[in-house]
C-alpha cells in the first residue's frame, strides 16, 4: 500500500522513479480506509533530502500512511526555502488537537549544544510531551533520540574525543523482540554524531531495553518496554552519499574532518560508497510500522 504525500511535494518525483508506491492527495480521496497517520517533525536543515529519505522507508510497507509534516515556528531554516516550507509543513498549533498512531522526530546538528541552549528547546519539550497523548508510538534519531532521553528519562549525552563518523556493524541484543524480526545476528548502520548515549545510563532506567549495540558506536537502538518510544542514535534513513555530502562540506568549511570509518572504499573519498544498510534499514521502518504503530494503536486512538 503507499504513503500518501501532496501533489506537488519534491520526493514525488524522485520516489515514483525508485518504484516507491505513492499516492497523491486526489488519488487518495477516492480511497475507503483508513490510513496511519504518521507526522514527521524534521529538524534537519536538508529538509528536502530527509523527508525523501524517510518516505522511501515509510512506503515499503503494505500498509497505507498518511504523513504530516511538521517544523518548528521557534526556528527559522536556512537551507530550506520558506516557499517550500509554507507549502509542505505545519507548525505544531496546527497539528496539536490531533493524534497521531506514529511520528518520527530526526536528528539535528545541535549536539555540541547543552539542551536547553537550543533554541527551540522549549518548543520541542511541549511536542514531547505531547506525544505521551497524541501519539502511540515515537520514533526519535540521533539527536532527538538524545533529546528524548533526556527530557523523558533525564539521560545525558556525553562528548566524544572526535566526531563518530561512518558505517559501523552492529549486534542485536534481543533478536525475538519485534522490531529486530528478521535481522540478521550483525547488521550495518551509518552514524554521525559528536557525543554519546553510555549504556549503563539506560540499563539504570527500569522502563528502558537496549535492543543494539555497537562495538565503536555503542548504544545504537534502544526502546520503551511499552513500545511507545524508540529512539535510534544513527541514520538508517542515510542514502548512499549522505556521509559524504557531510565528509565534503565540512572538508569546505576547513574542519578538517577524518574519513568516515568502514565509508569509502579504500579510505578514497572519490570511490563509491557501498550500500550497506538499506535492507536493515527498510526492514527496521516496516516492523516499527506493523508491530509498535498499526498492531498497537487502539482502534478508537485516531480522532
Amino acid at each position: 500500500m503507499p504513503i500518501k504525500i501532496p501533489d506537488h511535494l519534491p520526493a514525488r518525483k524522485i520516489l515514483e522513479a525508485e518504484n516507491v508506491f505513492v499516492m497523491t492527495e486526489q488519488r487518495a480521496a477516492h480511497q475507503d480506509i483508513r490510513p496511519l497517520r504518521i507526522a514527521i517533525l524534521n529538524l534537519m536543515p536538508t529538509k528536502i533530502e530527509t523527508e525523501t529519505q524517510l518516505l522511501r522507508l515509510l512506503g515499503n510497507s503494505p500498509l497505507q500512511v498518511d504523513i504530516d509534516l511538521i517544523q518548528v515556528a521557534t526556528h527559522v531554516s536556512k537551507n530550506t526555502s520558506a516557499q517550500h516550507l509554507s507549502e509542505f509543513y505545519k507548525t505544531f498549533d496546527e497539528i496539536r488537537a490531533h493524534r497521531y498512531d506514529g511520528m518520527i522526530i530526526t536528528g539535528a546538528p545541535v549536539e555540541t549544544l547543552e539542551f536547553e541552549n537550543v533554541d527551540y528547546w522549549n518548543e520541542l519539550c511541549t511536542i514531547m510531551e505531547w506525544t505521551k497523548t497524541n501519539v502511540y508510538s515515537t520514533l526519535h534519531i540521533c539527536w532527538g533520540a538524545q533529546a528524548a532521553l533526556y527530557y523523558h528519562h533525564g539521560i545525558g549525552k556525553y562528548p566524544l574525543d572526535c566526531k563518530l563518523c561512518g558505517i559501523f556493524r552492529h549486534r542485536p541484543l534481543d533478536m525475538n523482540h519485534p522490531l529486530l524480526r528478521g535481522f540478521d545476528e550483525s547488521f550495518y548502520m551509518p552514524h554521525s554524531r559528536y557525543t554519546e548515549t553510555r549504556q549503563e545510563d539506560v540499563e539504570s532506567v527500569q522502563q528502558l531495553q537496549v535492543l543494539v549495540l555497537s562495538g565503536t558506536a555503542g548504544v545504537a537502538a534502544v526502546t520503551s518496554k511499552d513500545a511507545r518510544q524508540v529512539f535510534v542514535t544513527g541514520h538508517f534513513e542515510y542514502d548512499r552519499d549522505t556521509l559524504a555530502g557531510e565528509y565534503s562540506r565540512d572538508v569546505a568549511r576547513g574542519i578538517e574532518p577524518c574519513i568516515p570509518q568502514g565509508y569509502f572504499p579504500g579510505d578514497n573519498p572519490d570511490a563509491v560508497p557501498p550500500m550497506l544498510w538499506r535492507s536493515h534499514a527498510n526492514l527496521f521502518f516496516s516492523n516499527w510500522l506493523n508491530y509498535f504503530v498499526y498492531q498497537q494503536t487502539p482502534y478508537d486512538f485516531i480522532d
